[in-house]
C-alpha cells in the first residue's frame, strides 16, 4: 500500500485580481450548425467563408450513409436534442440544419419547429432557406440545378424550386447514394458538370449539397459562364452570416459575398 505524500507546503492562496476581458474571440457572432454524420465537406467551407469576430459551432445527427427520402425524414427524430448541444450557454444567434435534400424532404417548418424545441433562445434555420434567399438576392429567377443525388430527391427539389417561385430549366443527378461519394466528387469535375448543364435562358446555376466541395471552383465557374453561381454551402453561409447581423463582403466565394443583405439591396 503506498502512502499518501505529505504536503510540504501551506495551502496555495492566489492575489484578488481583476483581469481585463474583452467580448472574446466569436464577439461579432455566433454560428451554429447541424450536420449528417456523412457530411466531408462543410466545415471546412464554413471556417474558410466566416470573417474574423465569427464564431462556428457544430455537431452532428447520427445519419445513414444512404441517402434517401426514407432516411432522410429520420433526421427530425434528433433535430431538437441536436441543436441543444450547440453551445447552450453561449447562445448562437442563428441554428442551422446543413442539409439541402433533408430541408427538402422534412420541410423548413417542420424543421424550424425542431430547432426551437432544442435551442429557443437562437433563430432556426435551414439549408434551403438559405438557398432560396440567395437565389433571390441574385435575381435568378429561371435556374439549373446539379446534385449528386438519387432522382427520387432530384424531384422533390425540383417540386421545391417550383414552389418557392423559380423556374427549373433542368436539373440532373449524379445518382450517388452516399454521403461518402458525395465528398469524394473532385471540385473539377464539379465545374465540368456545371458548365454542361448550363442554359444561356438560366439566370443562375445551383450546385445542390452540403457534402460537395463545389464552392472551391465557384468563381471559376462563374468566370466561365458568365453568371452567378450558387452552392448549397456558399448560400447557407451568407444567408446565417446576415441574419446574424454580419454584412461583410467576404471574396473569394462567388458574387454573392457582395450582397450586403438578404434582399438583395
Amino acid at each position: 500500500m503506498h502512502e499518501q505524500p505529505k504536503l510540504s507546503r501551506s495551502p496555495i492562496i492566489s492575489r484578488a485580481r481583476t483581469p481585463e476581458m474583452d467580448g472574446g474571440r466569436h464577439h461579432r457572432a455566433s454560428l451554429g450548425f447541424i450536420l449528417m454524420s456523412t457530411d466531408l465537406a462543410f466545415e471546412d467551407d464554413a471556417f474558410a467563408m466566416v470573417p474574423k469576430g465569427v464564431g462556428v459551432h457544430i455537431t452532428r445527427l447520427k445519419t445513414e450513409d444512404y441517402t434517401t427520402t426514407e432516411t432522410l425524414r429520420r433526421h427530425l427524430d434528433h433535430m431538437a436534442e441536436a441543436a441543444s448541444r450547440l453551445q447552450p450557454d453561449a447562445r448562437p444567434d442563428v441554428i442551422s440544419y446543413s442539409c439541402t435534400s433533408g430541408s427538402i424532404v422534412n420541410g423548413e417548418e417542420r424543421v424550424f419547429a425542431e430547432i426551437r424545441k432544442g435551442a429557443p433562445w437562437a433563430q432556426p434555420m435551414c439549408l434551403v432557406t438559405g438557398v432560396v434567399d440567395a437565389l433571390r438576392a441574385v435575381g435568378a429567377k429561371r435556374i439549373v440545378v446539379g446534385t449528386p443525388y438519387l432522382d427520387e430527391i432530384n424531384t422533390a427539389e425540383a417540386d421545391f424550386l417550383a414552389q418557392k417561385g423559380f423556374d427549373v430549366l433542368d436539373i440532373q443527378g449524379l445518382n450517388l447514394t452516399t454521403g461518402l461519394e458525395f465528398g469524394r466528387v473532385t471540385p473539377a469535375y464539379w465545374k465540368q458538370f456545371a458548365l454542361e448543364i448550363d442554359r444561356p435562358g438560366a439566370g443562375a446555376i445551383f450546385l445542390s449539397c452540403s457534402g460537395i466541395r463545389a464552392l472551391d471552383v465557384v468563381e471559376e465557374i462563374e468566370r466561365a459562364a458568365g453568371k452567378p453561381v450558387i452552392t448549397s454551402n456558399q448560400a447557407q453561409v451568407w444567408s446565417c452570416l446576415r441574419r446574424a447581423g454580419i454584412a461583410d463582403r467576404i471574396e473569394g466565394f462567388g458574387q454573392l459575398f457582395s450582397i450586403p443583405n438578404l434582399t438583395g439591396g
